[in-house]
Protein backbone atom coordinates (compact mmCIF):
# COMPACT_ATOMS: atom_id res chain seq x y z
CA UNK A 1 0.00 0.00 0.00
CA UNK A 2 2.97 2.32 0.46
CA UNK A 3 3.83 1.98 -3.23
CA UNK A 4 0.21 2.70 -4.18
CA UNK A 5 0.30 5.87 -2.08
CA UNK A 6 3.63 6.93 -3.59
CA UNK A 7 2.27 6.30 -7.09
CA UNK A 8 -0.81 8.38 -6.26
CA UNK A 9 1.35 11.30 -5.08
CA UNK A 10 3.49 11.14 -8.22
CA UNK A 11 0.38 11.02 -10.40
CA UNK A 12 -1.20 14.01 -8.63
CA UNK A 13 1.91 16.08 -9.33
CA UNK A 14 2.38 14.98 -12.93
CA UNK A 15 5.33 12.67 -12.36
CA UNK A 16 5.51 9.65 -14.71
CA UNK A 17 6.63 7.26 -11.97
CA UNK A 18 7.38 7.11 -8.26
CA UNK A 19 10.54 6.10 -6.47
CA UNK A 20 10.19 6.04 -2.73
CA UNK A 21 12.30 5.40 0.32
CA UNK A 22 10.97 4.64 3.76
CA UNK A 23 12.54 6.84 6.41
CA UNK A 24 13.93 5.15 9.49
CA UNK A 25 12.20 6.94 12.34
CA UNK A 26 10.77 6.17 15.77
CA UNK A 27 7.25 6.83 14.55
CA UNK A 28 4.26 4.76 15.62
CA UNK A 29 1.71 7.06 13.99
CA UNK A 30 2.54 6.83 10.28
CA UNK A 31 4.84 5.36 7.67
CA UNK A 32 7.12 8.23 6.56
CA UNK A 33 8.39 8.16 2.98
CA UNK A 34 10.46 10.30 0.65
CA UNK A 35 8.96 10.22 -2.85
CA UNK A 36 11.10 11.13 -5.88
CA UNK A 37 13.32 13.19 -3.55
CA UNK A 38 10.69 15.93 -3.88
CA UNK A 39 8.15 15.21 -1.15
CA UNK A 40 7.92 14.01 2.41
CA UNK A 41 4.87 11.72 2.46
CA UNK A 42 3.25 10.31 5.58
CA UNK A 43 0.99 7.31 5.06
CA UNK A 44 -1.47 6.81 7.91
CA UNK A 45 -3.53 3.63 8.30
CA UNK A 46 -6.29 2.54 10.66
CA UNK A 47 -3.79 0.92 13.02
CA UNK A 48 -1.96 4.24 13.35
CA UNK A 49 -5.22 5.91 14.37
CA UNK A 50 -5.78 3.18 16.98
CA UNK A 51 -2.26 3.64 18.35
CA UNK A 52 -2.85 7.39 18.44
CA UNK A 53 -5.92 6.78 20.60
CA UNK A 54 -3.93 4.66 23.05
CA UNK A 55 -1.11 7.21 23.23
CA UNK A 56 -3.58 10.07 23.66
CA UNK A 57 -5.22 8.37 26.63
CA UNK A 58 -1.83 7.65 28.19
CA UNK A 59 -0.62 11.21 27.70
CA UNK A 60 -3.80 12.63 29.20
CA UNK A 61 -3.34 10.40 32.26
CA UNK A 62 0.23 11.68 32.50
CA UNK A 63 -0.94 15.29 32.24
CA UNK A 64 -3.43 14.63 35.04
CA UNK A 65 -0.59 13.28 37.19
CA UNK A 66 1.16 16.64 36.66
CA UNK A 67 -1.82 18.43 38.18
CA UNK A 68 -3.68 19.49 35.03
CA UNK A 69 -6.57 18.28 32.94
CA UNK A 70 -5.61 16.22 29.90
CA UNK A 71 -5.14 18.43 26.85
CA UNK A 72 -4.34 15.96 24.06
CA UNK A 73 -7.04 15.25 21.45
CA UNK A 74 -7.65 12.12 19.41
CA UNK A 75 -8.47 11.77 15.70
CA UNK A 76 -11.03 9.17 14.68
CA UNK A 77 -9.74 8.44 11.15
CA UNK A 78 -6.40 8.37 9.31
CA UNK A 79 -7.39 11.21 6.99
CA UNK A 80 -8.29 13.39 10.01
CA UNK A 81 -4.76 12.86 11.31
CA UNK A 82 -3.30 13.89 7.95
CA UNK A 83 -5.58 16.91 7.63
CA UNK A 84 -4.75 18.14 11.12
CA UNK A 85 -1.02 17.99 10.51
CA UNK A 86 -1.51 19.87 7.23
CA UNK A 87 -3.46 22.58 9.08
CA UNK A 88 -0.86 22.79 11.87
CA UNK A 89 2.00 23.04 9.39
CA UNK A 90 0.21 25.79 7.48
CA UNK A 91 -0.35 27.70 10.72
CA UNK A 92 3.38 27.51 11.52
CA UNK A 93 4.21 28.74 8.03
CA UNK A 94 1.88 31.71 8.41
CA UNK A 95 3.71 32.67 11.61
CA UNK A 96 7.09 32.52 9.89
CA UNK A 97 8.08 29.41 11.86
CA UNK A 98 10.09 27.06 9.68
CA UNK A 99 8.35 23.85 8.68
CA UNK A 100 8.40 21.85 5.45
CA UNK A 101 6.07 23.57 2.99
CA UNK A 102 2.62 21.96 3.30
CA UNK A 103 1.20 20.63 0.04
CA UNK A 104 -1.98 18.65 0.70
CA UNK A 105 -3.70 15.91 2.66
CA UNK A 106 -6.05 13.40 1.08
CA UNK A 107 -7.58 9.96 1.48
CA UNK A 108 -6.42 7.11 -0.76
CA UNK A 109 -7.60 3.52 -0.49
CA UNK A 110 -8.65 4.06 3.13
CA UNK A 111 -5.32 5.66 4.05
CA UNK A 112 -4.63 9.21 5.15
CA UNK A 113 -1.84 10.73 3.07
CA UNK A 114 0.02 13.92 3.95
CA UNK A 115 2.35 15.59 1.44
CA UNK A 116 5.03 18.11 2.46
CA UNK A 117 8.04 19.51 0.67
CA UNK A 118 11.22 17.47 0.95
CA UNK A 119 14.22 19.01 2.71
CA UNK A 120 17.44 17.83 1.04
CA UNK A 121 20.34 16.99 3.34
CA UNK A 122 18.16 17.12 6.44
CA UNK A 123 19.19 15.71 9.80
CA UNK A 124 17.27 15.41 13.03
CA UNK A 125 18.37 17.67 15.86
CA UNK A 126 19.94 14.85 17.86
CA UNK A 127 22.15 13.86 14.91
CA UNK A 128 24.10 17.13 15.08
CA UNK A 129 27.36 17.65 16.99
CA UNK A 130 26.78 19.09 20.44
CA UNK A 131 28.31 22.45 19.51
CA UNK A 132 25.82 22.88 16.67
CA UNK A 133 22.91 21.87 18.91
CA UNK A 134 24.01 24.46 21.48
CA UNK A 135 24.19 27.15 18.79
CA UNK A 136 20.68 26.30 17.56
CA UNK A 137 19.06 26.07 21.02
CA UNK A 138 18.06 29.77 21.15
CA UNK A 139 16.59 29.43 17.64
CA UNK A 140 14.45 26.52 18.80
CA UNK A 141 13.06 28.53 21.73
CA UNK A 142 12.52 31.57 19.50
CA UNK A 143 10.42 29.50 17.08
CA UNK A 144 8.52 27.83 19.90
CA UNK A 145 7.78 31.13 21.62
CA UNK A 146 6.38 32.60 18.40
CA UNK A 147 3.99 29.66 18.18
CA UNK A 148 2.99 30.11 21.80
CA UNK A 149 2.42 33.85 21.45
CA UNK A 150 -0.01 33.02 18.63
CA UNK A 151 -1.89 30.58 20.92
CA UNK A 152 -0.50 27.51 19.15
CA UNK A 153 1.28 24.57 20.73
CA UNK A 154 3.26 21.73 19.19
CA UNK A 155 2.24 18.94 21.56
CA UNK A 156 4.91 16.40 20.53
CA UNK A 157 8.21 18.25 20.57
CA UNK A 158 11.22 15.94 20.62
CA UNK A 159 14.54 15.79 18.82
CA UNK A 160 13.19 13.60 15.99
CA UNK A 161 10.49 16.20 15.30
CA UNK A 162 13.01 19.01 14.81
CA UNK A 163 14.76 18.79 11.45
CA UNK A 164 17.88 20.73 10.54
CA UNK A 165 18.60 21.51 6.89
CA UNK A 166 20.34 24.21 4.84
CA UNK A 167 18.12 27.13 3.88
CA UNK A 168 18.28 28.97 0.56
CA UNK A 169 21.49 30.71 1.65
CA UNK A 170 23.13 27.50 2.82
CA UNK A 171 22.71 28.34 6.51
CA UNK A 172 21.44 25.66 8.88
CA UNK A 173 17.80 26.20 9.84
CA UNK A 174 15.40 24.41 12.17
CA UNK A 175 12.13 22.98 10.87
CA UNK A 176 9.31 21.70 13.09
CA UNK A 177 7.30 18.64 12.05
CA UNK A 178 4.65 16.34 13.55
CA UNK A 179 2.61 18.84 15.56
CA UNK A 180 -0.36 17.23 17.31
CA UNK A 181 -3.74 18.51 18.49
CA UNK A 182 -4.01 20.01 21.97
CA UNK A 183 -6.44 22.04 24.07
CA UNK A 184 -5.79 24.08 27.26
CA UNK A 185 -3.14 26.18 25.59
CA UNK A 186 -1.47 27.43 28.80
CA UNK A 187 -0.78 23.90 30.03
CA UNK A 188 0.18 22.74 26.54
CA UNK A 189 2.74 25.55 26.24
CA UNK A 190 4.31 24.56 29.56
CA UNK A 191 4.41 20.96 28.34
CA UNK A 192 6.06 22.06 25.06
CA UNK A 193 8.69 23.96 27.00
CA UNK A 194 9.39 20.93 29.20
CA UNK A 195 9.75 18.77 26.07
CA UNK A 196 12.15 21.27 24.51
CA UNK A 197 14.34 21.23 27.62
CA UNK A 198 14.18 17.43 27.68
CA UNK A 199 15.25 17.28 24.03
CA UNK A 200 18.20 19.63 24.47
CA UNK A 201 19.62 18.76 27.88
CA UNK A 202 21.14 15.37 26.91
CA UNK A 203 23.23 17.16 24.26
CA UNK A 204 24.03 20.46 25.96
CA UNK A 205 24.20 20.69 29.72
CA UNK A 206 21.04 21.52 31.64
CA UNK A 207 22.21 25.03 32.51
CA UNK A 208 22.86 25.90 28.86
CA UNK A 209 19.41 24.59 27.89
CA UNK A 210 17.68 26.62 30.61
CA UNK A 211 19.69 29.74 29.80
CA UNK A 212 18.69 29.43 26.13
CA UNK A 213 15.04 29.13 27.16
CA UNK A 214 15.34 32.24 29.34
CA UNK A 215 16.11 34.30 26.24
CA UNK A 216 12.45 33.86 25.23
CA UNK A 217 10.56 32.70 28.34
CA UNK A 218 10.10 34.10 31.84
CA UNK A 219 11.13 32.28 34.99
CA UNK A 220 7.41 31.86 35.78
CA UNK A 221 6.94 30.03 32.48
CA UNK A 222 9.93 27.82 33.21
CA UNK A 223 8.54 27.02 36.65
CA UNK A 224 5.29 25.96 34.99
CA UNK A 225 7.29 23.74 32.63
CA UNK A 226 9.09 22.20 35.61
CA UNK A 227 5.80 20.61 36.71
CA UNK A 228 5.74 18.53 33.51
CA UNK A 229 9.34 17.29 33.54
CA UNK A 230 8.63 14.06 35.44
CA UNK A 231 5.77 13.25 33.07
CA UNK A 232 7.94 13.94 30.02
CA UNK A 233 10.69 11.78 31.49
CA UNK A 234 8.31 8.80 31.52
CA UNK A 235 7.98 8.93 27.76
CA UNK A 236 10.17 6.34 25.98
CA UNK A 237 11.20 8.92 23.37
CA UNK A 238 12.79 11.24 25.97
CA UNK A 239 15.85 10.32 28.03
CA UNK A 240 17.25 13.08 30.21
CA UNK A 241 18.12 13.95 33.81
CA UNK A 242 14.95 15.64 35.02
CA UNK A 243 16.44 16.48 38.42
CA UNK A 244 19.27 18.45 36.80
CA UNK A 245 16.87 20.46 34.65
CA UNK A 246 14.63 21.15 37.65
CA UNK A 247 17.64 22.32 39.63
CA UNK A 248 18.67 24.75 36.90
CA UNK A 249 15.14 26.14 36.65
CA UNK A 250 15.06 26.65 40.42
CA UNK A 251 18.48 28.33 40.26
CA UNK A 252 17.21 30.72 37.60
CA UNK A 253 14.09 31.51 39.62
CA UNK A 254 15.92 32.14 42.90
Amino acid sequence: RRSFSADEVADRYGEPSAEYERLEADNWLSVPLVVNERWFVKVIADQHSLVHGVLTRGRNIGAFSSGTEGFFEHFSTPVEMAQHELTSTRAMHELGVNAPEPKEAFEHDGLGVLVLEYLPEFRTLDELPEAEIAALAPVLFDSLSRMHEAQLAHGDLRAENVLVAPDGDGELSLYFIDATRVQAIEDARAYDLACALASLSPHVDARAAVDAALEHYSTEELLAAREFLDFVNLRPDHDFEAALVKGEIERAAS
